[in-house]
């Protein structure tokens, strides 16, 4: 065996030197605000390490995105949707999102599908006039005639085509007219899916039709001032506030 005193490096245990920090208490917590067309505009509260050097927390908080629960957002019963929402600016203790996406929960989608009926599917990518491009999923299955005795309700494939194409019409005539806060008051009541249930039924009756997803594909280039508006902010700020708040927390978080 060597000696301990000739080797420095034989006395010293590795790693024991090192004293564990809680990396919690490196962090802030910021609350999350969902825009104004949900009731509910505190979502939650999200952790995101202090300012240090040149990593900057907000920038840390803005591209994250949030799954919420559409019954947590409007108090309602419709639990088998998920809203998802981006935030896109940091303002004191706030986190303004915006609307990134809808979703139907596993459990639903599952429980909709049965036998002895036809499953139908169309997407379509649409522009909001506010420059939004959004993919919208529909679904919908064929159901029975009221005085029907056969057991199955197949649809034929010509019949499905028709199906497919109104839904996609209907799907690109409702959003295109509209922006992206209208188009979300659209289908969280599920307007356009009544409208396809109706204008499809000379064809083959429907039921169970949703919108089951939305993806946000592309979006146009960040404006502070209509998140604002989005989130009921911008006559009491204007453009000078929405400027201070930012110019105003960075200095304060850089000297600390």
């Amino acid at each position: 065996a060597m000696a301990v005193g000739k080797n420095k490096r034989l006395g010293k245990k590795k790693g024991q030197k090192k004293k564990i920090v809680d990396p919690m208490t490196k962090k802030d917590w910021y609350d999350v605000k969902a825009p104004s067309f949900f009731q509910t505009r505190q979502v939650c509260k999200t952790p995101v390490s202090r300012t240090q050097g040149t990593k900057i927390a907000s920038d840390g908080l803005k591209g994250r995105v949030f799954e919420v629960s559409l019954a947590d957002l409007n108090d309602d019963e419709s639990s088998h949707r998920k809203i998802r929402l981006m935030a896109e600016e940091v303002q004191g203790n706030r986190v303004l999102t915006n609307f990134h996406g809808m979703d139907f929960t596993t459990d639903k989608l599952r429980g909709m599908v049965k036998k002895w009926q036809t499953l139908i599917e169309a997407f379509a990518d649409i522009k909001t006039s506010d420059g939004y491009t959004l993919r919208m999923f529909c679904i919908a299955f064929t159901s029975r005639h009221a005085k029907q005795v056969k057991k199955t309700t197949y649809a034929q494939s010509a019949q499905v085509r028709r199906i497919r194409a109104k839904m996609v019409q209907i799907m690109t005539r409702e959003a295109g007219n509209c922006d992206l806060k209208e188009l979300v008051n659209k289908i969280i009541p599920e307007a356009i899916t009544k409208d396809i249930e109706t204008a499809c039924h000379s064809i083959y009756p429907l039921h169970n039709v949703h919108i089951r997803k939305v993806k946000v594909i592309k979006k146009p280039k960040f404006d502070v001032h209509k998140l604002l508006e989005l989130h009921g902010d911008a006559p009491s700020g204007g453009k000078k506030s929405g400027n201070t708040t930012g110019d105003f927390k960075e200095p304060a978080v850089l000297t600390e």
